[in-house]
């Protein structure tokens, strides 16, 4: 099982601007290998490809000091990087998909991480950070690495507000065994209320954008009447900057928190398999974007896997529609929030009711199937 741990580092001026050089060094790289690729394929016919770019790093350091001041390893993962993103082109070209993706220049404000391979240029040392010309940089590690891991990747990575911070991907050696006795439990995601158990318990929806909207608002209200690029304007960015991501901090937060105590309270965890990028293009796309439902379930997924809980997706339709008492349908429409079933009197939320379905789909699937049909026995949907 693979996990990623982040930490916030505190670089010194010098290690700052150190770091800010490395990083506008790779977004070179990145940029001058993406134009290789293109004008080889538009003036010759030939596709490079990452093994023909990687074996020129080497002659490329011989004349060009800062490409040769960056760690050689770090810079072919930047390599692999571009790879990876004209395979995901053309996978998305085979598959017919409308929205293909073509690799594109990284301006100075999308260009923010940089990969290192452990142990190669970048490894703990002395409780901080040491970094390939570098040095040793202060790291808050707000929680330890878990004692049965082993660190194979590590990536340095720039926000916004230039705060940098370092994510260690690990390698989980020994998986906890599933706990016995952990009952199941089904979760209907929403907008009215954030998620609702099917043990009834109904966790609310904190809209955490919406609450800061109104400040956002002003402040862009306040940066529209400044000119362009002036002290004021570039305070009010920053401002607005610190805004997103103090909101964004809050969502994580609370996200985490809520998933963590599912993760260790129940033994199977089944959820809806929802379309989130086609109802994130309804006229509720702000409400779904402040709810981050696609955040929150891989956040389950991944924790209950270290939890030793099983984790299935099941398909959302008409579990609100059905009665989780006696399996009948009962239409309603989605301003009802209550269900109330005419044949056996069952009356409980709507949201819940739901729930109930989820776990009953999720108990009737084949354990780690994702979109798996329901295996035997009558069911309603």
């Amino acid at each position: 099982m693979n996990l990623s741990y982040k930490y916030r580092l505190y670089p010194n001026r010098i290690q700052a601007k150190l770091l800010d050089k490395m990083l506008e060094i790779h977004r070179t790289v990145y940029n001058d290998a993406l134009t290789e690729r293109r004008e080889a394929w538009k003036r010759c016919r030939i596709s490079i490809n990452y093994y023909a770019q990687a074996n020129q790093l080497r002659d490329i350091r011989k004349f060009d000091e800062d490409v040769a001041w960056c760690n050689f390893s770090s810079l072919q993962q930047t390599l692999r990087r571009l790879h990876k993103s004209f395979d995901g082109f053309f996978r998305r070209v085979k598959a017919g998909e409308k929205e293909l993706g073509f690799p594109r220049y990284k301006g100075r404000r999308w260009y923010k991480s940089i990969c290192f391979v452990y142990d190669d240029g970048l490894r703990l040392q002395q409780g901080k950070l040491f970094i390939h010309n570098v040095g040793l940089v202060r790291l808050f590690q707000h929680r330890p690495l878990p004692a049965e891991s082993e660190i194979k990747m590590a990536v340095l990575k720039r926000d916004s507000l230039g705060h940098w911070f370092v994510i260690f991907q690990l390698e989980l050696l020994n998986a906890e065994a599933a706990p016995s006795g952990r009952p199941g439990v089904g979760i209907d995601v929403g907008l009215e209320t954030f998620a609702a158990l099917s043990t009834g318990e109904l966790i609310s929806n904190p809209r955490w954008f919406r609450t800061a909207e109104e400040k956002l608002a002003a402040l862009q209200r306040r940066r529209s009447r400044c000119t362009k690029g002036s002290c004021k304007y570039r305070e009010l960015t920053r401002q607005i900057q610190r805004l997103h991501g103090r909101t964004a901090n809050q969502r994580r937060d609370f996200q985490h928190k809520e998933s963590a105590k599912i993760a260790q309270q129940f033994g199977l965890i089944a959820v809806e398999d929802l379309n989130v990028k086609g109802l994130a293009r309804s006229h509720v796309a702000k409400s779904i974007a402040d709810a981050s439902w696609s955040e929150f379930i891989s956040m389950i997924e991944y924790k209950a896997a270290n939890a030793g809980a099983r984790f299935v997706r099941v398909n959302p339709n008409r579990t609100s529609q059905v009665c989780s008492g006696c399996g009948c349908y009962v239409l309603k429409d989605l301003s009802v929030r209550v269900h109330s079933c005419p044949h056996c009197g069952i009356v409980l939320n709507r949201d819940v009711n739901a729930a109930r379905n989820i776990l009953w789909l999720g108990q009737s699937h084949a354990v780690k199937c994702s979109t798996a049909q329901v295996v035997g026995g009558s069911s309603p949907f």
